[in-house]
């Protein structure tokens, strides 16, 4: 009967909605809980410097386990890979919540986070088998929604459940999600099983592990702590000599836990890089907007929330012009133009002064939107195109690898110039920073615009002309003597 019943139900509906619901829960944990540390620092007893490890042990634990995503659900099939680590991060939610210790609750972290990990490259390596690449900028648009809403809900809703019950409620606030989602994906969802796997790449995950986990600490710790300190250059070089020793590991290997050699491909690595720059701006800007308004302006953690929330309407309506435009436009002419916004967008914010008007701000918020929507709606729906179904898991954990650690260099990078150009306490739990500061974290989300707008001009429309066809039309702009040139895997 449960057969039949997954069988006969839409699996693009079951899919999309699992993939949104569970995606939201676990970008927005990665926001919602800094505006309660204050609180749990309070509740537990500890220093407020010291909760720091809440935020970074979650990414981290996120990061090691993304590059095993692709194995996993090749070789135990995505719907047992998903429950299960949907089950995981449900359960280690509640264990957040009845933690009394700050040592319980950086562990459920590190295991609410390996949940994580595996949710989102697996959902998404889901979504792109039910939407084939003329549906994909329909899938896009699914894509963007958790992406762009979950990181301004979270700072708002943690900011409203701290204040009007407690911390606690910040991690209670997945269970009904969680348990929803598991039980919908138990009857509906269709298992994907992939192609045969080798046995399991040891060294390389060990080897990815150590690096991603040493290179996103000592980005996370870097701002605070500082970049001359021991701690953070101890784990810097371990961490980058790590990753560079995977690389070299998994180029060697037959059966790869990360499959690099997709970056052969010119229009995966072109849009991977693209959107992962754009990325880096995107969260970089978020980071400040929130710190801004509680440090240099004295607004609550809730307005400051609120404040941000027009940026995630820019990206939805930016979503639904892109999808309607892009069989016809492409995406190239799409992401350039976004990323000229981002950057327009980005250099306002650091010409105005501190003190400008919360319409002005919300307004320049909603335009950075709309520009970060055109990029990462065509992006989403390009970066597969040309991607075998076979190569859908390990290009979907290697995609992800990139966005993760793109948000952890955006804000690494917004929070080291904001504390250089305002001192230490610039960025410090419940510190001051200083007003003029703020002009040079939006300086560096501009630059890192423009960085990718230098490689989104190098996108080829031609290799991507298969995700460009309306419903019941042959594709557009498939002649491959256009200006885009040829359709090319290579480089």
């Amino acid at each position: 009967m449960g057969d039949t019943r997954r069988r006969g139900s839409d699996q693009r509906v079951v899919v999309a909605a699992l993939f949104v619901a569970t995606m939201f829960i676990t970008i927005m944990d990665s926001t919602i809980v800094n505006v309660a540390l204050p609180s749990i620092a309070r509740d537990l007893g500890v220093a407020s410097d010291s909760v720091d490890e809440i935020v970074i042990s979650y990414l981290v634990s996120l990061a090691v386990v993304i590059p095993a995503s692709g194995w996993l659900a090749d070789r135990f099939g995505t719907r047992r890979v998903f429950l299960t680590a949907l089950a995981v991060f449900t359960a280690a939610s509640a264990l957040c919540a009845l933690a009394d210790s700050l040592s319980q609750l950086v562990a459920f972290r590190i295991l609410q986070g390996a949940g994580g990990g595996l949710l989102t490259p697996v959902g998404m390596a889901m979504l792109f088998h039910v939407y084939p690449p003329a549906d994909r900028a329909r899938a896009a648009r699914i894509l963007v929604v958790p992406t762009i809403i979950a990181p301004a809900v979270g700072p708002v809703l943690g900011g409203v459940l701290t204040d009007q019950a407690s911390w606690h409620w910040v991690f209670l606030v997945n269970l009904p999600i969680g348990a929803t989602a598991f039980i919908v994906g138990a009857l509906f969802l269709v298992d994907r099983q992939g192609t045969p796997t080798g046995r399991f790449d040891a060294v390389g995950f060990v080897l990815s592990a150590v690096g991603f986990a040493l290179v996103l600490y000592a980005l996370s710790a870097g701002p605070t702590k500082g970049w001359s300190s021991a701690t953070t250059l101890a784990a810097a070089g371990v961490g980058i000599a790590a990753t560079a020793a995977t690389a070299w590991w998994e180029l060697r290997r037959t059966g790869p836990l990360l499959e690099l050699r997709l970056f052969s491909n010119r229009l995966y690595r072109s849009v991977s890089l693209t959107i992962s720059t754009m990325f880096m701006a995107f969260m970089g800007v978020l980071f400040l907007i929130p710190l801004l308004m509680q440090t240099a302006r004295g607004a609550s953690a809730t307005v400051s929330g609120l404040v941000v929330f027009p940026e995630a309407i820019g990206v939805l309506v930016a979503t639904q012009i892109a999808g309607s435009i892009y069989p016809t436009v492409g995406p190239r002419r799409l992401m350039t133009g976004g990323l000229i916004v981002v950057a327009t967008a980005a250099l306002t914010m650091g010409l105005v002064e501190v003190d400008v008007s919360l319409w002005v701000l919300r307004a320049l918020l909603f335009v950075f939107g709309l520009g970060a929507g055109f990029v990462m709606m065509p992006a989403q729906a390009a970066a597969f195109a040309t991607i075998t179904p076979a190569q859908n898991a390990q290009a979907s954990a290697l995609f992800n690898v990139l966005r993760q650690l793109a948000a952890a260099i955006g804000v690494a990078l917004a929070s080291t110039a904001l504390s250089l150009a305002g001192g230490d306490s610039a960025s410090g739990p419940g510190g001051s920073a200083d007003p003029g500061a703020f002009q040079w974290g939006f300086y560096v989300a501009a630059v890192l615009a423009v960085v990718g707008l230098a490689v989104a001009v190098r996108v080829h429309d031609a290799d991507a002309v298969v995700t460009m066809r309306r419903p019941g039309a042959p594709p557009r702009g498939a002649n491959p003597d256009s200006d885009n040139g040829p359709v090319s895997e290579g480089s």
